[in-house]
């Protein structure tokens, strides 16, 4: 099995949720053994100024940097370990060698997979309003549906003030899943959690919809790449 290398602390809960995802998946997808794991943390808040700031090549330039450091660490997959950062993700495969899978694509083959067509997505501003998930999903036939206006800011704020450090609580649980059930009301079959925080909060939770845990997906992606 090939070395996985994870840029991961953004946020550190997610990367710590990959790290047990990925050893606990690698037997039942039928790996012989355990994975080897390189983690590279990076600092979460200059990462987050980078995305703010909407500099785009020099958010991509930080990212090869930092993929460049599990090649040097013998990686042969690499992921990175959160949905916003692939508003770059062929911008930074382009200035490396290490061959990463790309969340978004593989979420987007699972939802066709499912035979899902219109997709509601949850994750930062940044993933709920940016091009690269209706992109990709556009290319395979799939719509994307954003929350609508005050459900962006609440979904963000609870993202990067309570997840990202590490707190969920059940009224924001609740909150999550009223913001999804606006969604349902506008006609989507699938909720995406673009956001690999979402899963610590949502992850069980009975919902009518299916719903598209994207840090399961990419894990499984990853494995999949690492044994063949």
């Amino acid at each position: 099995m090939k070395t996985i290398g994870i840029v991961g602390g953004i946020g550190p809960e997610s990367t710590i949720d990959y790290y047990k995802q990925l050893l606990k998946r690698a037997p039942e997808l039928g790996a012989a053994s355990a994975p080897v794991i390189v983690i590279n943390s990076v600092d979460y808040a200059r990462m987050y100024n980078l995305v703010a700031a909407g500099d785009a090549g020099a958010l991509a330039t930080a990212f090869a940097d930092e993929v460049r450091v599990l090649e040097r660490a013998g990686a042969g997959v690499g992921l990175i370990a959160a949905n916003t950062p692939h508003s770059v993700f062929d911008a930074v495969q382009s200035q490396v060698s290490l061959p990463l899978v790309s969340i978004v694509e593989v979420t987007a083959d699972a939802a066709v997979a499912q035979g899902l067509k219109r997709l509601g997505l949850l994750g930062t501003r940044f993933t709920m309003q940016g091009e690269f998930f209706p992109q990709v999903f556009a290319a395979r036939g799939l719509q994307i549906v954003a929350p609508e206006g005050g459900d962006v800011d609440y979904v963000h704020d609870v993202y990067v003030n309570e997840l990202v450090k590490g707190k969920f609580l059940e009224t924001s649980r609740a909150g999550l899943v009223a913001v999804m059930d606006r969604l349902r009301s506008r006609g989507v079959d699938g909720v995406i959690l673009g956001g690999t925080e979402l899963p610590l909060i949502l992850r069980g939770v009975d919902y009518p919809l299916p719903i598209l845990d994207t840090t399961q997906i990419h894990v499984d992606a990853v494995l999949r790449t690492a044994v063949t």
